[in-house]
């Protein structure tokens, strides 16, 4: 076998003075033939804090064994992760979107630090997946993303049941709607075991987008967490990493503009979560990628929905991987114009490539939509701004919630009091709930509104009740929801200006979110407007707050002025 590159890792192990690095490598298995291959980093997100990471210690296995017959010498490290179904609806949930700031500076910081010559990264739950793709495009290092793979569903009388409808389930108790006896019943068999939450929530949302980004093997995106596919998939991206290093492909010859564009095409098609917005945004910076806003926009103008998925569709993940996941789909989009063919992927082929021999979707079925008779001829990822939102809102506007919606503000300033009043009834038709300074500096964390978003669907209000918020919303979230409103509150946004009682305009096809206050009674309330004390003085949320971005900007922390 020729000798592999070893760019970073011969810093480490190679000549006399290196002998007390070797040493300590020999103690955790290393023998004198493993000093001369490349050290490929397999960077494990997993725990027992969630399903969605409790196998991928098995898969980081096979990825080392991948790694291992390519020639290469595997180092398992391990990051954290953060359940967002467990501590949605908390103070907790403020971790969550940090979190993905940590696995990204744990990962660069142990690759990095180590000296790892390539890298595959494995994730599963929501924030797992861009942290580690924004780590990779920080070190611009040989590196494959694997996908942990998606949850089988749960059953409950006949039908298949995910943790959105436990928290559905939470609004339909609160409505006298099922008994607490039924409520235990579905909360007992709604995740039957490992993996990623079941529907086009953000952690496949995620998945899907990184496949079209180029950056997992093809068919990662769709895939069961315990099956014998995924686990091939993991043996496959340890030796494609070692492929990389030899060709000498890196993320950057990867994750370039159009890769992002395509990422947002599939994300469209796919009805996907509203995360994928804040998280591509994100990963782009750290690749020094410009895109934006708009470029969603742009995208969605010309690409519609037409998967028929939850959380405002009928099928499961777990469906869509039976009928052939989403290659099929990406096809169709390169068909029609509206993929780029010509980006490279980790196979080191193009897209093209990669997507030549894809056979199509079985006929007569109904997940994925031809595209001449669409859910929704335009995408559901809708920007809108206004004197509300002068840098951007983003709303998830699948179609079937209507375009437009007008109603008098009911202003909370935190997700629990809203949460409360919702369940106690207080809400009612034609309100638009404001939930404020929840944004990424206000939280500070950005939380998921999933818990309020359900207990609205729970109470049968979701056509008849706005929900708005500077936070943003779980990939589970449906109904008319718009988030990430910029500036956030915490900063002087005019959320923060909004009473009880104010009119505020919803339009989605102008792509206009309106408070309907006088401009010079705006201006009086700009300058009554205190500034509010942190939440937090010390630890990670305190240090969080002092330096993220805006969420029009991908809520970062890594981006200098």
């Amino acid at each position: 076998m020729p000798r592999l590159p070893r760019p970073h890792s011969s810093v480490i192990v190679d000549g006399l003075e290196r002998a007390p690095a070797r040493s300590m490598l020999r103690a955790v298995g290393f023998d004198d033939g493993d000093f001369r291959r490349p050290q490929i980093g397999i960077a494990s997100t997993w725990s027992e804090v969630t399903p969605c990471n409790m196998h991928i210690d098995r898969l980081a296995r096979q990825a080392a064994t991948g790694a291992n017959q390519a020639g290469g010498k595997s180092v398992t490290f391990n990051t954290i992760t953060i359940s967002d179904g467990i501590s949605m609806g908390t103070e907790g949930m403020k971790y969550s979107l940090v979190s993905r700031e940590l696995i990204a500076d744990t990962i660069e910081a142990v690759t990095a630090g180590e000296g790892f010559d390539a890298l595959v990264a494995i994730g599963g739950c929501d924030k797992n997946m861009p942290g580690c793709l924004m780590a990779i495009a920080r070190l611009n290092r040989p590196a494959v993303f694997v996908y942990g793979g998606t949850i089988a569903p749960g059953r409950h009388r006949g039908k298949n049941v995910d943790i959105v409808s436990v928290f559905e389930a939470v609004g339909e108790r609160a409505k006298g709607q099922i008994s607490g006896k039924e409520l235990t019943a579905i909360e007992s068999c709604a995740i039957p075991g490992a993996g990623s939450c079941g529907g086009m929530y953000t952690a496949n949302t995620m998945a899907s987008a990184i496949e079209a980004l180029g950056m997992s093997l093809p068919g990662s995106s769709a895939q069961m967490a315990t099956s014998k596919a995924k686990r091939e998939d993991c043996r496959q991206a340890g030796e494609m990493a070692v492929q990389l290093l030899e060709l000498g492909i890196t993320p950057r010859d990867i994750m370039t503009r159009k890769a992002f564009l395509n990422a947002i095409a599939v994300a469209t098609a796919l009805g996907g979560s509203t995360n994928v917005v804040l998280h591509l945004l994100a990963m782009a910076r750290s690749m020094g990628v410009r895109l934006s806003l708009d470029d969603f926009t742009r995208v969605g103008r010309k690409v519609p929905v037409v998967a028929d998925l939850r959380p405002s569709g009928r099928y499961m993940m777990s469906e869509l991987v039976r009928i052939g996941g989403i290659r099929p789909l990406m096809k169709r989009l390169l068909e029609a114009g509206l993929l780029h063919g010509d980006c490279r992927t980790v196979t080191g082929r193009t897209m093209a490539e990669d997507l030549d021999k894809t056979p199509d979707y079985p006929e007569n079925q109904k997940i994925i939509l031809p595209f001449f008779d669409p859910i929704k001829p335009d995408g559901h990822l809708v920007i809108l701004r206004g004197n509300l939102a002068p840098e951007g809102a983003v709303a998830k506007i699948t179609g079937k919630e209507g375009s437009t919606f007008a109603g008098r503000a009911r202003v909370f300033d935190s997700e629990e009091r809203a949460l409360r009043a919702i369940l106690d009834g207080s809400i009612r038709a034609g309100d638009v709930v404001v939930i404020r300074y929840e944004g990424p500096r206000g939280g500070p964390g950005m939380r998921e509104m999933l818990a309020p978003t359900s207990a609205i669907m729970g109470r049968g209000l979701g056509s008849d009740v706005a929900l708005i918020t500077d936070g943003r919303f779980s990939g589970g979230s449906h109904g008319f929801v718009i988030g990430h409103i910029t500036p956030e509150a915490a900063v002087g946004g005019p959320l923060a200006l909004v009473k009880n009682g104010d009119r505020i305009a919803i339009d989605a096809t102008r792509r206009e979110i309106t408070l309907k206050v006088p401009k010079r009674e705006l201006e009086r309330r700009q300058k009554a407007l205190k500034p509010r004390r942190p939440r937090y003085r010390t630890g990670v949320l305190a240090k969080y707050a002092r330096s993220v971005r805006s969420a029009s900007e991908g809520a970062v922390t890594d981006v200098a002025d």
